[in-house]
């Protein structure tokens, strides 16, 4: 679940092992994404955090709306993503940029299902599954391999951003579905997701499939984030510690700052952390 060796490159054999390296580092700055270190999860489930808050914030309380909202943050993540695409290697700020504008966005879908066409959890939940899977399905079928660690073609970039969209907007149905209609809260929420992302990671680590627990962790980790945002900033007649959206958006944004700048100042792209996945 934590891979950051890099996918061999597909360049013909080295004869040399001094020549290895080099080919290495090339092939690493080939993929479009980053180590999935510890400061990978953290980086996401703040960001996951802030696209709760986020959006709250920007529809209810500066009174933009869920419309004008869902414009503004459509517009800044297509713009986003071009960057991201138009770039030739991993830029943590434009990636990390990318992933915080996806995390509202993907929100927002469900939100607009929800709130504003009456759509139930339970339809947009088993909706964004299928959905997903089909996106999986088609990459699969189109490159042989799910794994992040071959980011590293444009065609291979644009699967992988589908199937983070649509993550986001499964993980907050989900997540919705589990504190709110299922009346889990706000704290049994936070602990019962992170026990299931715990569990994922000792399966990685006794030899479960990388792929698959890397993406099933990516996907929980939005539901973890959703709900310690709510934890955060929700009033606690509602069963939150009252910090405020736009309180403990500043915070997160601040901390995800912070570690971005702290993995471009001292890349973290190590290979001995981890094993490389692969599918």
């Amino acid at each position: 679940m934590e891979p950051s060796a890099s996918e061999p490159s597909r360049a013909p054999m080295r004869s040399t092992a001094a020549q290895a390296p080099a080919d290495a580092v090339a092939a690493d700055m080939l993929n479009k994404v980053p180590a999935v270190t510890l400061g990978f999860w953290l980086i996401k489930i703040m960001s996951t955090t802030v696209g709760e808050t986020g959006a709250d914030y920007l529809a209810v309380h500066v009174g933009l709306g869920t419309l004008l909202t869902g414009g503004i943050m459509i517009a800044l993540l297509s713009a986003a993503l071009l960057l991201q695409l138009r770039s030739s290697r991993y830029t943590p700020w434009i990636y990390w940029l990318t992933v915080v504008l996806v995390s509202v966005v993907g929100t927002q879908i469900t939100d607009a299902l929800t709130d504003g066409l009456g759509v139930s959890l339970y339809a947009s939940t088993a909706a964004f599954t299928l959905a997903l899977a089909a996106i999986f399905a088609v990459w699969y079928r189109s490159e042989r391999t799910l794994s992040i660690l071959s980011i590293d073609t444009r065609r291979r970039e644009i699967f992988y951003w589908a199937a983070i969209l649509f993550t986001f907007a499964l993980g907050t149905a989900a997540g919705d579905l589990a504190t709110e209609a299922l009346g889990l809260g706000f704290r049994l929420g936070v602990i019962a997701f992170g026990a299931l992302i715990a569990l994922i990671a000792v399966a990685f680590r006794i030899g479960a499939n990388g792929v698959l627990t890397f993406w099933l962790a990516y996907i929980l980790t939005r539901p973890l984030g959703a709900s310690l945002g709510d934890l955060l900033s929700q009033s606690r007649t509602y069963g939150g510690l009252g910090l405020g959206t736009i309180n403990t958006s500043i915070a997160f944004l601040a901390v995800i700052v912070a570690l971005v700048t702290f993995v471009t100042l001292v890349p973290g792209r190590t290979r001995a952390q981890a094993s490389a996945i692969r599918a």
